[in-house]
């Protein structure tokens, strides 16, 4: 089962505003997020008490995301260094 990907607007401005190659480190991830969107390499942010959201590490960035099953799809929520990420 694939799922499709979206980004709120904050997630791609962030993906816009980075280096070619952290671009394409994120969305390699993200096309793997898309066959199985609970790699053993995902963590559920607790931050977030009112809605499920996950997050991935690539390099030194976080992928922060929430799968929503019903539709199948995954909405990226918010990509930037893990300092500022949460």
């Amino acid at each position: 089962m694939t799922f499709s990907v979206l980004f709120n607007t904050q997630a791609h401005k962030s993906i816009k505003k980075l280096d070619n190659q952290s671009k394409d480190r994120i969305k390699k991830k993200i096309v793997k997020l898309q066959e199985d969107p609970f790699p053993p390499d995902c963590v559920r942010v607790e931050e977030y008490k009112q809605e499920k959201i996950f997050r991935v590490r690539v390099g030194n960035y976080r992928i922060l995301y929430l799968v929503r099953y019903e539709m199948q799809q995954i909405l990226i929520v918010k990509i930037d260094k893990r300092g500022r990420v949460y």
